[in-house]
């Protein structure tokens, strides 16, 4: 998925918690709204007089606009990792909790769980043991 392909999802999708979001979708959407709030961050400007927080302002109304639609594309990656939207809660330890989240957001999907959006799964045999390798349908309509 590129990137604007991923933006694109998730405003589709603001409000979708079913289905499933792959690496990428969730990735790009990250970066997105990273580079937005760094954007708007960057607008504050320092007077003589003081400093005009105007970009914080902007920064804070962009995370309220966002977060539904973050919300929705971490439950779908969460989902299509293999685990349930509960795992969401791991974001409220402070920092040990990030950490965890990451890295179950990270793994690939998940071989036991049915994939009812259309993803498909192979097994290859690699050096005498079993992989499970989950492809989007559009990789295997292209042949790859």
């Amino acid at each position: 998925m590129s990137f604007t392909d991923a933006i694109t999802a998730g405003f589709r999708n603001y409000a979708q918690f079913s289905g499933r979001a792959g690496r990428s979708e969730f990735w790009w959407w990250i970066l997105f709204t990273a580079l937005v709030n760094a954007a708007f961050n960057a607008l504050n400007v320092a007077t003589h007089e003081g400093s005009i927080l105007l970009g914080s302002s902007l920064s804070g109304v962009w995370s309220v606009a966002v977060l539904i639609p973050t919300l929705a594309v971490t439950v779908r990656r969460l989902r299509d990792a293999g685990r349930g939207w509960p795992e969401l809660f791991w974001r409220l330890l402070p920092i040990a909790g990030l950490i965890v989240l990451i890295v179950l957001i990270v793994h690939l999907c998940d071989a036991s769980v049915v994939m009812p959006t259309g993803n498909a799964r192979r097994s290859a045999v690699v050096a005498g043991e079993v992989k499970t390798v989950c492809l989007r349908t559009a990789n295997l309509k292209s042949g790859a």
